[in-house]
């Protein structure tokens, strides 16, 4: 594996570079069909397909991280260098994103919701899909360790897992962000996530006591008034409690790869001392000391280090060379 040579050694320059770095996806060479996916009666949920140019040597679906879609830039700089080795990708967009409130059912998305992933990667199994990659990015990173701890021993539908910048522990998460210093990304979140109550309202009237989005000044007013309710957790903390990863990573059973940057500014290093990481195998965790929350951008080309770094492993895992 090529060592990581930061271009930024700023956690936070690290983090707005790797958001704002322009990335190719060659929609040309690899085109893209658009496909809805339906994963509970009245909710669908869209994937943006794309198949390589030589024989498919395995299958990724992509998962976003908060208020994302399968066009962030992460998720199309993997895909084009995961589609230039011969996988087929699935960039996924979660219930309600990517455009899709007006299929999502009575609902929006929570961090530690399966239940749409696990469909779809069921559904392309039944396609012939396989062997399958799940690869979660922040957000999305808690989403696939979680269905992998709930899939254990019974994990037909997924060969293995990839996580990166992965908010573990919610709770401690949550509050990382509120320190002052992360000001510039939870003011951004919060007016996402309200811009999409208010959307979602308007597109299905009664969902939701607008009124309530006065009160919400971060992110954890915003998941105490509006996610803990809307899915029946009661309270944001009981939300985190149930949903973070941190507490299915001993279950999982299948290869799983953690890749972590310590200086992330958004998610403490120390929620990664858990110890599934020393006593669960299949555990395998790659720390390195910079690259702030899905930065990674580096020195020297290739410029995003991890799409090469994701890459190999996946190979490694499926049993084909580079």
């Amino acid at each position: 594996m090529q060592p990581f040579q930061p271009l930024f050694r700023n956690s936070h320059a690290a983090t707005i570079a790797g958001n704002f770095w322009p990335r190719d996806l060659d929609l040309q060479r690899f085109p893209v069909q658009a496909r809805f996916f339906r994963t509970e009666p009245d909710v669908q949920v869209l994937v943006h397909s794309q198949r390589p140019l030589i024989p498919t040597k395995a299958e990724l679906i992509l998962i976003h991280g908060l208020e994302g879609s399968s066009q962030a830039g992460y998720a199309c700089s993997l895909a084009q260098t995961a589609l230039e080795a011969g996988f087929g990708v699935h960039r996924f967009n979660m219930r309600s994103c990517g455009g899709t409130e007006a299929v999502s059912g009575k609902t929006l998305y929570h961090s530690g919701q399966t239940g749409d992933l696990l469909s779809v990667a069921r559904q392309l199994r039944r396609e012939g899909a396989a062997p399958l990659y799940l690869v979660g990015f922040s957000l999305g990173g808690n989403v696939v360790l979680k269905l992998g701890g709930e899939l254990g021993e019974g994990g037909e539908a997924v060969a293995g897992i990839v996580a990166v910048s992965t908010p573990i522990d919610l709770a401690a998460c949550v509050r990382q962000l509120l320190r002052p210093s992360n000001f510039i990304y939870g003011n951004r979140f919060v007016a996402r996530l309200k811009a999409r109550i208010r959307l979602k309202e308007a597109l299905t009237p009664g969902l939701f006591e607008l009124s309530d989005l006065d009160r919400v000044k971060n992110v954890y007013d915003f998941d105490d008034l509006f996610t803990a309710r809307s899915f029946g957790f009661g309270s944001a903390d009981n939300y985190y409690a149930t949903q973070s990863s941190n507490q299915f990573l001993e279950r999982i059973r299948v290869p799983c790869l953690v890749v972590q940057a310590k200086d992330d500014p958004l998610i403490p290093y120390s929620v990664f001392k858990h110890p599934a990481f020393q006593t669960n195998p299949f555990l395998h965790f790659l720390p390195v000391d910079h690259g702030g929350h899905l930065g990674f951008v580096s020195s020297r080309k290739p410029r995003f280090w991890l799409d090469g770094v994701l890459v190999n492993w996946l190979l490694a895992q499926a049993g084909q060379p580079r």
